[in-house]
């Protein structure tokens, strides 16, 4: 006979979990003891919404399910907030959560809040485990559901008396299968290549599904053959390119940027793995007046600006090389001037030596310090518009945004779980001061497990984002003001190395020594984020080149 708790562990191991982010507690000590036996690493966090961001980060670049887990009442409502971004971000999470006895659940009594009806509007499945025998089908079902596209979260609740119980050897985990992607009708495949060809001006809108489904070959194949340029939405940098010929960069600031232009234009808009939270279609199709061709794994959302000529629903990749076999290439583009003006306008700060640093020559230096194959993880706030908008993405999964939910706090323990699933690459996130201190307490935790990371803090002392947002609608900032400690200090004490850039040509070999340090580094940057009005004026004053 084996405890329910042991047959759980067995049951995630067959599942091929690698890390276990979360906390111990009083209600899931028999979930613990099991883990001491286990092939599973326990990542001790020192708070649960870290321990959801590290499993909401794993998830996105593994595909498989980041777990994290939490002991029950305010343990498992501090899994809300990652948890919550990585459902919506579409990155699969499996979230355990302890709970109270069954035999108490049906009064008032400690800690006891309603899990199920918590996470059930955040999750793709929710349940809880009433009797030991179920626990194999529960654990195939979450991550199964958490794991199929579009990926997302499952949460398990495991009250302290089930975990406790034992159960006949005869249960066992679950062979683990996988759903094979359909494949699009021919049909479909045919009205999309009959719209593009007969197309003046077409444009494609990557998403966060390219990256997803492995599709960012045949999206550059795609876009060659046919000669169509390509915006990619914040959560899909780097599915093409920023080097090649028809990247047009990023989409997804709310405002009239370059890239926006190429919409106006367009009179046929290919949305290839488009999640619409990523970016709503009334900013880039107000008219609901173009050609929509959604090509994806799944059916498009209702929209009224998100109509559809035509959807193909199957394999992206393969239905992506069926168009374009017998879809008419464009001459030309249109848009090479637009991409010059793009290109031009990355490159006008680069040697900027004004201080504090303007958010242009920042990003133009990061992406020197690092290579192709590094990862950048940016937090939330108003230094994510820029890192969108300006830094320049080789390749996918290199570049890590959260764009649905889009939470503040993730920088720290995402970049964490980042160097854990690549070790072999440099990882840095930048952050915003106020989204570094909600998960800072991150750092003893990344040097207790010795992941190398580099923080970048851009220093403002202020919510620089709701600035940005209350002086465009208002003129004046409202109550956005904070006071930082000394960030070197701070790194200091907790045995990390810390260094503060005092000019603008010395943020570049800051960033290289820091990387050679090889452990935890705060890089504490003033920054002059005046350019965030500054942009919000040119961009309301653009002309469109073509």
């Amino acid at each position: 006979m084996t405890l329910a708790s042991e047959l759980l562990v067995n049951c995630l191991e067959n599942e091929k979990v690698e890390y276990i982010f979360g906390i111990p507690g009083e209600e899931n000590i028999a979930v613990m003891d099991a883990l001491l036996d286990s092939s599973i690493q326990f990542i001790t966090t020192r708070h649960e919404q870290g321990a959801a961001f590290m499993a909401d980060v794993y998830g996105r670049l593994t595909g498989k399910a980041g777990v994290c887990l939490s002991t029950l009442g305010p343990g498992a409502t501090n899994l809300i907030t990652g948890f919550a971004d990585a459902n919506m971000d579409c990155a699969p999470i499996v979230a355990i959560a302890a709970q109270g006895a069954t035999t108490r659940k049906h009064k008032e009594s400690h800690q006891i809040v309603d899990l199920l009806s918590l996470f059930k509007p955040i999750s793709k499945y929710s349940t809880e485990i009433l009797e030991p025998e179920i626990i194999p089908e529960i654990v195939r079902k979450a991550f199964k559901d958490a794991e199929a596209e579009k990926p997302g979260g499952s949460f398990i609740s495991f009250p302290e008396n089930i975990s406790k119980e034992p159960v006949d050897s005869a249960y066992q985990p679950l062979q683990v299968q996988s759903p094979v992607p359909s494949v699009a009708p021919q049909q479909k495949i045919e009205q999309a290549a009959e719209i593009i060809s007969q197309s003046k001006m077409p444009i494609i809108l990557a998403g966060n599904g390219v990256v997803r489904g492995h599709a960012n070959k045949q999206l550059i194949a795609f876009a060659e053959k046919l000669n169509i340029p390509v915006a990619q939405t914040f959560m899909a940098k780097g599915c093409l390119p920023f080097s090649h010929p028809l990247s047009l960069g990023s989409v997804g600031l709310q405002a009239h940027d370059y890239v926006a232009c190429g919409f106006d234009r367009a009179d046929v808009i290919i949305c290839i793995g488009f999640d619409m939270v990523e970016y709503h279609p009334h900013l880039w199709h107000p008219g609901a007046d173009k050609k929509i061709i959604h090509i994806d794994e799944n059916y498009a959302e209702v929209d009224r600006h998100y109509m559809l000529a035509a959807g193909v629903l199957g394999e992206i990749g393969y239905s992506l090389e069926r168009i374009a076999a017998i879809t008419k290439p464009h001459a030309e583009t249109r848009t090479s001037k637009l991409r010059k003006m793009i290109v031009a306008e990355l490159d006008d700060y680069k040697d900027d030596q004004s201080f504090p640093i303007k958010p242009q020559r920042i990003l133009s230096d990061a992406r020197k310090a690092m290579g192709a194959d590094d990862i950048l993880v940016s937090d939330v706030g108003a230094h994510k518009m820029w890192v969108a908008r300006l830094y320049r993405c080789e390749k996918p999964n290199t570049c890590i945004i959260s764009n649905g939910f889009a939470s503040m706090g993730i920088g720290v323990p995402g970049a964490m779980a980042a160097k854990l699933v690549h070790p072999e690459q440099q990882v840095m996130t930048i952050t915003g001061d106020a989204g570094f201190m909600m998960n800072s307490q991150e750092i003893e935790t990344a040097l207790r497990h010795n992941i190398a990371m580099v923080i970048m803090i851009w220093n403002d002392s202020e919510y620089g984002l709701i600035k940005w947002h209350q002086l465009r609608h208002y003129g004046r900032a409202s109550h956005i003001s904070f006071n930082n400690p000394d960030f070197v200090k701070y790194a200091e004490s907790f045995g990390a190395k810390g260094y503060r850039v005092e000019s603008a040509d010395d943020l570049l070999p800051t960033l290289e020594k820091a990387f050679a340090d090889n452990t935890v580094v705060i890089v504490d940057v003033p920054v002059d984020y005046s350019e965030n009005m500054k942009l919000t004026e040119k961009l309301g004053k653009l002309v469109c080149p073509i």
